[in-house]
């Protein structure tokens, strides 16, 4: 049993640290030791900063965002086209799709996607609020924009079938060869998937 160097606080900061998505063990133990050795600069600061987020933070009642009001910043926005909802399977979805500021539309977060043997069904994701965002008329198409792996096609069949006959308009992210790629680094699936997606020039 290797021995213990630090106090019970130190290594429960470690523990949590290592459950941080991108962090492993060894990567929390150099984060924390950061953090120990700037205390005032940085980890003061940073407890005050999670503290305030834990206190305030609300996931919008309306499209499943993060934020520190319900409605979020989002779903607020008077500028925006919110007959087009964009629906993606996490925050983090979100989050990049507002980075690259292709549209100016509303969202939709399912947080997460179906998966039988995961055991995550349609009642555990943001499905129905979906529906009935759109059973309420106004939202003339709706882009589906879930992962391309065999769960986000599923779910989004699954949402395809929920909103027949509501009048709206579905489409997906086109998939295929990103800007910038070369075609010899590609894999099989995105050439084929770019193959069966091609435009006229």
């Amino acid at each position: 049993m290797a021995k213990r160097v630090t106090g019970p606080e130190i290594e429960k900061l470690i523990q949590l640290l290592a459950k941080v998505p991108g962090l492993g063990p060894r990567s929390a133990r150099r984060a924390a030791l950061h953090l120990v050795k700037k205390k005032d600069q940085l980890l003061g600061p940073l407890a005050d900063a999670m503290g305030e987020a834990h206190r305030k933070v609300r996931i919008c009642s309306c499209c499943g965002n993060v934020d520190t009001i319900d409605p979020c910043s989002v779903c607020s926005d008077d500028r925006r086209d919110n007959s087009v909802i964009i629906v993606v399977e996490d925050v983090s979805d979100l989050w990049a799709l507002e980075r690259a500021s292709a549209m100016n539309t509303a969202y939709h977060v399912l947080g997460g996607t179906l998966s039988p043997l995961d055991g995550v069904g349609p009642d555990d994701l943001n499905i129905k609020g979906l529906v009935e965002r759109v059973a309420k008329g106004g939202v003339r198409e709706l882009i589906i924009a879930v992962n391309a792996t065999v769960e986000g096609q599923t779910t989004a069949h699954y949402i395809t079938d929920q909103l027949d006959g509501l009048g709206v308009k579905i489409t997906r992210l086109a998939h295929g060869v990103p800007v910038g790629g070369e075609l010899d680094y590609l894999d099989e699936g995105t050439l084929t998937a770019a193959l069966r997606a091609r435009t006229a020039i």
